[in-house]
C-alpha cells in the first residue's frame, strides 16, 4: 500500500505526521496521431505533464501532445494495473465507446 506523509502547517500540528493514502488510476490518453495510449499512475497531473515532456513511455515520446480522454480510480495498485491490462486487449472501437460511455455520464468537460 503507498502511503505519502503530509505535514500539518502551524501551531504544534506540523510536529504530527499525516498519512493519506495515494491514489491508484488507470488512464488513456489520446496522442497527437489520434492513437490511443493506456497507462497507470498515482499521481495523473504529473504523469500527463512526463508524457508531454516527451519523458514517458516510449510509445507516446513521438506522439506529443497527449490528452487525457479517460480516467478511472482504482483502489488498489494492483487493480489499476489490472484494468490497464484489460484496457489494453479492448479493440480500438471499445476504448471508443469506453470513453464515450464515460463522457455520457460525467459530462464532456470531466473524465
Amino acid at each position: 500500500m503507498a502511503w505519502s506523509v503530509f505535514f500539518c502547517i502551524g501551531n504544534d500540528a506540523a510536529k504530527e505526521p499525516v498519512r493519506r493514502m495515494k491514489a491508484n488510476y488507470t488512464y488513456i490518453v489520446e496522442c497527437s496521431d489520434g492513437t490511443f495510449y493506456t497507462g497507470w499512475t498515482n499521481d495523473i497531473q504529473k504523469r500527463i505533464g512526463v508524457h508531454n515532456a516527451k519523458k514517458g513511455a516510449k510509445y507516446t515520446r513521438s506522439r506529443t501532445p497527449v490528452r487525457l480522454v479517460y480516467l478511472e480510480r482504482a483502489k488498489t495498485r494492483r487493480q489499476a494495473m489490472q484494468r490497464e491490462a484489460q484496457i489494453k486487449q479492448m479493440s480500438r472501437q471499445k476504448k471508443e465507446r469506453l470513453i464515450k460511455e464515460r463522457k455520457d455520464i460525467y459530462g464532456n468537460d470531466q473524465i
